[in-house]
């Protein structure tokens, strides 16, 4: 599985994803839907499937002596080192923006500790839909995209939405991170675990999918 790793990060990855990595910079933008900054990695995935499939990258992988969940694994675990070296490069760019003399965000939800719970979220719904697709026909990759992207951003539109609406999201939720600090914690737990139960169904749909075509 080592090797498969390094062949994900070594002559899979599109060299775009480093740069979308960067755009966790993007939180110190003024009066931003800062969960944009988090979709264009799903973009980076996209490219770095797309190339595959342009390069043949899928053949290569099932002419190794490895099997065809093995190919899936390496895929998922690219992916979740890069959603979470994105939110780990996001963390200092919050905390510096929380401590700049600049108003809070008037488009949606703060930077802030609840903002990362439901980015996991947002990481979680893109796992499960794009592999869902994409693992069912591997040319398919565009197909892929667009649906997943269709869904993340309704999520976005709901989630920035209830900063507005909703007393709880509005006055607990979208504040700095010194208060309602409890609260924003829970979002948090509950937000990683979302992640990491709809990655998990995503990776075994994905598997089963996989196993089943026929290359």
């Amino acid at each position: 599985m080592r090797n498969m790793l390094r062949k994900e990060f070594k002559l899979a990855m599109h060299p775009i994803a480093i740069i979308f990595l960067s755009f966790s910079a993007m939180l110190l933008i003024p009066n931003y839907p800062y969960y944009v900054a988090f979709f264009y990695l799903g973009l980076a995935v996209f490219f770095t499937c797309l190339n595959g499939r342009e390069n043949y990258d899928i053949l290569y992988s099932i002419s190794l002596p490895v099997r065809k969940k093995d190919i899936v694994k390496a895929r998922f675990l690219f992916v979740i080192i890069l959603q979470l070296s994105q939110i780990a490069l996001a963390i200092p760019f919050a905390i510096l923006r929380q401590n700049l003399p600049v108003p809070c965000n008037q488009v949606g939800m703060e930077a802030n500790i609840a903002f990362f719970g439901l980015s996991f979220v947002l990481f979680g719904i893109f796992n499960l839909v794009f592999f869902r697709i994409y693992y069912k026909d591997v040319n398919k990759v565009g197909k892929a995209f667009l649906i997943s992207s269709i869904v993340v951003f309704l999520y976005i539109m709901v989630v920035e939405s209830c900063t507005h609406i909703l007393f709880f999201a509005k006055n607990y939720l979208d504040t700095k991170d010194t208060y309602y600090l409890k609260e924003k914690l829970i979002v948090l737990v509950v937000g990683m675990l979302i992640y990491s139960i709809t990655t998990l169904i995503a990776y075994r749909k994905s598997v089963k999918d996989f196993e089943a075509l026929d290359l």
